[in-house]
């Protein structure tokens, strides 16, 4: 018997090697392609983050600092890693520089407000008192007995008719924003401030107000204590530290204030002349 030899190219040989692999494990052909279809979408996922996230940063990097002539936000500020997210966010969009005014025509009036428009104690509650919070301050919650100063609630109403209103604290916003609740729950207060936005020098904080983003011809800081507004002393109207004193009457004064103020361009010479005036009252008496 003859036997016959086929002789196969190598060639041929491969491709048929190749074809009984395909035929035989058609599972893992099917495995392979569809890893190939995700890993060639997550690429292109990321490298449309990458155009969409350089576009946004470089808007960002043309946005300049306001001032006098100018409007717009204060230049990016990168900050470590190790920093929380809420500092990092807060910086981020303003730097602790208030936004735009929604009312360009109007001034702005920083009030402070402890000893200014309340007062508050911790345990043992005082005898007085208008409303509690309750903050948790490094792990700890705290009481704190709240007094209105008189004439709070109409000095608010009044004033935020024609003027925008920011309350600048050097208390923890932790204690403070409860306090701000409590007081403004009609949402008359259109921006707070609160001890992160201070600067301190030799232990006190001050209150700088030429980095908010306000012309300085055009606010008044309002606050009992002359540490605050040391870098901006022609921009503060000075009022008595209140305690309890339910007879108190320097809100009433402050409003007389806001009733002469439209006769001045500059918010600093409204100052000056109404403290004039009233340093002559205080002699007459």
């Amino acid at each position: 018997m003859v036997s016959k030899t086929i002789k196969k190219t190598p060639t041929k040989s491969i491709k048929d090697c190749r074809s009984r692999r395909r035929k035989k494990s058609p599972l893992k052909s099917n495995v392979a392609k569809a890893s190939s279809i995700v890993i060639a979408s997550i690429n292109k996922s990321i490298f449309i983050c990458q155009r969409r996230l350089a576009k946004i940063f470089n808007k960002l990097a043309k946005i300049s600092t306001p001032n006098r002539k100018t409007k717009g936000f204060r230049l990016l500020k990168k900050f470590p890693q190790e920093e929380d997210e809420d500092h990092v966010r807060r910086s981020l969009v303003f730097r602790n520089c208030l936004p735009p005014s929604p009312w360009p025509e109007r001034k702005t009036v920083f009030l402070d407000l402890d000893e200014t428009l309340i007062h508050s104690k911790a345990d043992p509650p005082p005898e007085k008192y208008d409303f509690i919070v309750r903050p948790t301050i490094e792990g700890e919650p705290l009481n704190f007995y709240v007094l209105k100063r008189p004439g709070i609630d109409e000095l608010l109403e009044v004033i935020s008719k024609k003027f925008e209103i920011v309350v600048f604290t050097a208390g923890l916003k932790e204690y403070a924003s409860l306090v701000l609740d409590k007081l403004d729950p009609e949402g008359l207060i259109s921006h707070r401030l609160y001890r992160d936005s201070c600067k301190q020098m030799d232990g006190k904080f001050v209150k700088d107000l030429s980095e908010l983003g306000r012309d300085l011809k055009q606010v008044v800081i309002i606050d009992d204590n002359p540490n605050a507004y040391s870098f901006q002393p022609e921009n503060a109207l000075p009022v008595r530290p209140f305690i309890d004193d339910l007879e108190d009457q320097e809100l009433q004064r402050v409003m007389k204030f806001f009733e002469v103020v439209d006769c001045f361009e500059d918010m600093r010479d409204a100052v000056k002349n109404f403290l004039s005036k009233d340093d002559e009252k205080k002699l007459e008496m």
